[in-house]
């Protein structure tokens, strides 16, 4: 289905594969995000249809992934949006996502900084055990 530009009420239209390769990711991606029910194009006959929102959709969509965002908080948040036209309470819960993710990473970062100072160590310890075992045989071979 070629992209077409359009004037009316739903703006422009994508195909699946142009949505995808506009967003960078798989046609297969953008139909699992559509089976989630994150999206909901329109069908003309046997095509989906995408429109301006739905590609909207499907970058916050992405955006929350790569935040680390699950389905579930996204689609809360995506939801919001239909709710309260204001985007008070969407932004609101955005806020309080964001912070709980950010409370969460810097936990992760705590604990990477200190399994990768045991790493360091269990090196440090693993080498010098290493050298006095080839003093060892160098002395008594």
């Amino acid at each position: 289905m070629e992209h077409v530009n359009s004037t009316t009420q739903l703006g422009q239209f994508y195909s699946v594969t142009q949505l995808a390769n506009h967003l960078g990711v798989t046609a297969r991606a953008v139909r699992f995000y559509e089976d989630k029910g994150l999206i909901s194009p329109r069908r003309a006959g046997n095509n989906r249809v995408y429109t301006l929102r739905d590609r909207a959709r499907m970058i916050l969509i992405l955006r929350g992934k790569k935040l680390g965002f699950s389905l579930r908080e996204i689609r809360e948040y995506l939801d919001l949006y239909d709710v309260d036209p204001t985007r008070a309470r969407q932004l609101r819960a955005l806020l309080k996502a964001v912070n709980s993710r950010i409370l969460q990473l810097e936990d992760q970062r705590i604990a990477l900084d200190q399994t990768l100072a045991d790493l360091r160590e269990v090196k440090s310890q693993t080498a010098t055990a290493l050298e006095a075992l080839e003093g060892i045989r160098r002395a008594t071979g």
